[in-house]
């Protein structure tokens, strides 16, 4: 290893040594089936498109080449094929949803890059905008020449024509630019991103020095669900590995994170010695394997696992204790886990404890240390006069060595700011050494908020809001704070009010936008709140008046802003009840029947009734109610009334006056509810509010509406109602639709009653934009302008599929909808005949026996209601049996994501051979907007805020 001097050389050796380790790929929604790749077919592969890349006429040795992937695979094969060119690989990050933010964000790489060659998949191609020079370049074009061009080198055997092939790239397109391996961007998608030179001497001693941190076997692989835009993903996961000889494993964090169980199974499956797990992750495999344990003893075998290193945040040693124990039961050493401390500059993780938990909890630490450097690089702690600080002393955390970069491209001033004339690195972190040697942090010189190990720049934050709230106060800070509910930190805002004292609407007014906007850019909710002026004169300020964002965090943690947080909370229910005095509602004194229904909330929610505040019009969806909660609170009711509540009752009816109302009502009919057709309204409110064009969304093919409460909720940012319509027939005695044509005349109707007149704007999820698009087109004939038809997923022609749908297989498409049973489980058993064949009762009992109990029981499913439900969705696809698509509209916007595999190979499939069609039912060219997950995951709780500002900007293209 130690005469190796590039990674090209890594990679030959690997792809001609007797290497049995490779490199496994698990696709985005698939952790079953991976696809494996050699070392040699890497090696085969690169060197074959690398010559395609030489071709580029805009390429140059040495030069910058972007690469923007969200694929592991893509990543590392286009990565290796650039640095066989002899280019210089620069890793994008994702893009942000915000468009301005993002064309920022693009225009400051084609300058820091110079006009750069980037290959992207198609599918990003709109993305990037036109307003910059950077060459695009699809990699699909690329691969498709690759593959097309022949040359006399690929019909020699490789192990004999290694060198021959080598010397079609001359030696100082390797050395380029002082022998660098490639650029890593220190920023996310905002912001003005430096990019840190990372030479192949510099990552050589890194992964010697990692590998030599603890011994770790040959024979087991190591595990990346990280991206690979991360330079721990590439370094410490892909490159680690190569260097090491051992087999590697990448999956989606989508994936893991959505499902931690899924993580402990990869582990064991493939004997995994190395992974990876931030502070949030391990408390979610804690929470889960907990919960499992209740019910059984998983049967996880952890015992190759070796390490789990964890960073991009505070681990607190609480959560250490108890994901150390997890692993532990399942065979794993008791000090597995490995918190580290590392950064762009350093290749990663450069500073680790070793023994963790056990040197924090001797010691009494709530947060755990960092331990010491590895081999090649040193650390020391200095003062504010520049001078090395004492043993236990805080102050400036700096590092030199191998393992340090010496330089930000193209960026001298950034440079000379970072390091010493000694060559130290500052970190920007403040920090400690104990007296054994070991790193504690305290701190950063730039704060960041680290919300499940996503790094979020405050001063971005701060910037939005002051844009935001304008001059609506008269200052404002943000900073970060713990949640101890989800083990992360948390945007903080406090701020000075103009005047005091402030009035309870204008602080509601405050809060509602400031909220909006973050949800908008860092995709969770803020702490907000309004300084009293008692509080003012202690906020921790500069000689030049600027407030300390650490000190407000820890006088935050203290306790200084309790009464402050409580002033502002009752300050936001007196505007509430205002507002509700203001509509004719009278002050609210629950009744027996408003006050078990409130008990209930806070049951559902699993929060203390303190936390809870609810007035009587107060929906349950403003307050967080998801599809989860609203068929806990129906079970909840049902158990203690003994009557049938439909969840429909709920959803139309989301305040607790007006659902105790109905419950009443329902009560005295003797358990019943009217379910006549003639009395049937398909319209539920989820928002009733905003000055835009509604939104009209239309059910998938399972008929409910539960989908949407989420992205309804995302899309409050956007100020415009969204309705949806649900399908007739979930009651006992309600009978279902005969036809496509009546379904549309009852949603026309529907419609016209609540809006009256145009600009429509309809919106169907799968089988429900088949509906929207009859319904659109029924509006229009009318004379009516129909705006914005958006399909989410589905292709015109349906009925080869939907013919494909019987009962049973309905049956298993719902399960998997409602999450009681796996795709792959899905998939088995629609080719397996025997389950085609048996009767609905054998088909039910036989997926109430494999499905998830903890799913099916966190559902409080029936098996009846579970029938009742099939029996809507197989009445709605057997009235599309024979439809065919005709007339036009005048446009239509498509929300395309990874299809069911029963129907295509892959997205870029699905888009080029089915959704395209749509282009024959339109008047203009379709719009088409990539939106990430699956099919029946594309607006889950994952994936909803991407989907919901995707769909954001493409009303606002459409002027609704």
């Amino acid at each position: 290893m130690a005469t190796q001097k590039t990674f090209q050389e890594v990679l030959k050796e690997r792809a001609h040594s007797e290497c049995t380790q490779n490199m496994l790929f698990y696709p985005l929604g698939n952790t079953c089936s991976p696809i494996e790749i050699t070392y040699t077919s890497l090696y085969k592969k690169t060197q074959r498109i690398s010559r395609s890349i030489q071709r580029h006429r805009k390429f140059v040795a040495g030069d910058p080449v972007l690469l923007h992937f969200d694929d592991h695979w893509d990543t590392i094969l286009l990565f290796w094929s650039v640095l066989f060119a002899g280019g210089l690989p620069v890793l994008s990050s994702p893009f942000s949803n915000i468009e301005e933010e993002r064309h920022k964000y693009i225009r400051m790489l084609s300058a820091l890059l110079e006009s750069p060659i980037c290959f992207t998949r198609s599918k990003f191609l709109p993305a990037f905008g036109d307003f910059h020079d950077i060459h695009l370049q699809s990699v699909e074009s690329l691969l498709e020449a690759s593959e097309k061009a022949s040359y006399h080198t690929e019909d020699v055997d490789e192990s004999q024509s290694g060198q021959a092939a080598d010397t079609k790239i001359p030696s100082e397109r390797i050395y380029t630019n002082r022998d660098l391996l490639m650029l890593m961007l220190t920023s996310g998608s905002t912001g003005n991103a430096k990019a840190v030179e990372i030479t192949h001497q510099q990552a050589l001693a890194a992964v010697s020095s990692k590998a030599a941190m603890r011994a770790l076997p040959l024979d087991r692989p190591f595990l990346n669900w990280i991206g690979l835009d991360h330079v721990a993903g590439l370094l410490e996961s892909h490159l680690q590995a190569l260097w090491l000889g051992v087999g590697q494993i990448h999956v989606s964090a989508a994936d893991v994170v959505t499902s931690p169980t899924t993580f402990l199974d990869l582990l064991t499956r493939h004997r995994v010695s190395l992974t990876f797990a931030p502070n949030f992750f391990l408390a979610k495999l804690g929470s889960t394997a907990e919960s499992l344990s209740l019910q059984s003893t998983p049967k996880w075998d952890l015992s190759g696992l070796v390490c789990v290193t964890s960073g991009g945040e505070a681990n607190d040693i609480q959560t250490c204790v108890a994901a150390s124990a997890l692993f532990s039961k399942h065979g794993a050493p008791c000090n597995v886990i490995s918190p580290g401390f590392g950064m762009t500059e350093t290749c990663a993780g450069a500073v680790y404890n070793t023994n963790c938990p056990q040197y924090d909890v001797s010691r009494g630490h709530l947060v755990a240390s960092l331990g010491k450097c590895l081999g090649g690089m040193e650390m020391r702690i200095v003062a504010s006069d520049g001078q090395p600080a004492a043993s236990g002393e805080a102050g400036g955390l700096e590092v030199r060595g191998r393992l340090v970069f010496q330089g930000y491209y193209r960026n001298k001033t950034a440079t000379q700011q970072a390091l010493t004339p000694e060559h130290w690195f500052r970190t920007g972190d403040r920090g400690r050494i104990d007296d054994n040697g070991n790193l504690s942090l305290v701190g950063r010189a730039q704060e960041v908020i680290n919300i499940n190990g996503v790094k979020i720049v405050a001063i971005d934050v701060q910037t939005a809001m002051e844009k935001i709230l304008g001059n609506r106060v008269a200052r404002l800070v943000v900073f970060s704070s713990t949640s101890t509910a989800l083990h992360t930190e948390q945007v903080t805002i406090a701020y000075i009010p103009k005047t005091f004292p402030v009035p309870d609407e204008e602080m509601a007014d405050i809060a509602g936008l400031a909220k909006q906007e973050c949800l908008l850019r860092t995709a969770t909710l803020p702490v907000i709140f309004a300084l009293r002026e008692v509080t003012i004169p202690l906020l921790p300020r500069s000689a030049l008046g600027k407030l300390s964002r650490l000190k407000m965090t820890r006088l935050f943690e203290d306790g200084t802003f309790v009464e402050d947080l409580e002033c502002h909370q009752h300050a936001l229910l007196r505007a509430s009840t205002a507002v509700a005095k203001r509509n004719g509602v009278m002050p609210w004194r629950p009744n027996e029947a408003e006050a078990k229904l409130l008990e209930h909330v806070v049951e559902t929610l699993d929060r203390g009734t303190e936390e809870v505040t609810l007035g009587p019009e107060t929906s349950l969806f403003d307050i967080g109610f998801t599809s989860m909660h609203v068929i806990k609170l129906k079970h909840l009711i049902e158990r203690r009334l003994g009557i049938d509540v439909p969840v429909v009752l709920i959803m139309k009816n989301p305040t607790v006056r007006a659902l105790a109302i109905e419950i009443d009502a329902c009560s005295k009919k003797n358990n019943s509810i009217s379910t006549s057709f003639e009395s049937y309204d398909p319209v539920v409110v989820f928002r009733a509010e905003g000055a835009k064009t509604p939104l009209w969304l239309i059910h998938p093919g399972v008929g409910e509406v539960l989908v949407f409460i989420g992205l309804a909720k995302c899309l409050a940012a956007d100020d415009r109602p969204v309705l949806a319509l649900r399908a007739a027939g979930f009651e006992p005695n309600n009978p279902g639709f005969d036809s496509i044509e009546q379904t549309v005349d009852v949603y026309t109707a529907a419609i016209r009653r609540r809006q009256p007149h145009g600009p429509y704007a309809l919106a169907g999820y799968s089988y429900g934009a088949m509906l929207a698009f009859e319904t659109a087109k029924r509006l229009r004939a009318s004379g009516d302008e129909v705006r914005f038809l958006g399909s989410f997923n589905l292709p015109p022609h349906i009925k080869q599929r939907i013919r494909t749908l019987e009962w049973n297989i309905c049956l298993l498409h719902l399960s998997h909808f409602l999450g009681i049973i796996t795709e792959e489980t899905s998939g088995i058993l629609e080719i397996d005949p025997t389950f085609r064949g048996v009767p609905r009762s054998g088909a039910l009992h036989r997926v109430f026996e494999i499905a998830d109990k903890p799913r099916w029981e966190g559902l409080n499913l029936e098996i009846d209601a579970l029938a009742r439900w099939v029996d809507v969705a197989f009445g709605l696809q057997r009235m599309a049996s024979a439809y065919d698509p005709s007339g036009q509209v005048n446009s239509i916007d498509i929300f395309y994501c990874i299809p069911l595999k029963a129907v295509a190979k892959s997205r870029e499939v699905w888009l080029r051979d089915y959704l395209s069609r749509w282009a024959d039912f339109v008047h203009e060219p379709p719009r088409f907007h990539a939106v990430k997950g699956e099919h029946y995951t594309m607006i889950n709780s994952e994936h909803v805020q991407g989907f919901a500002q995707t769909l954001i900007e493409a009303l606002a293209a459409r002027d609704v």
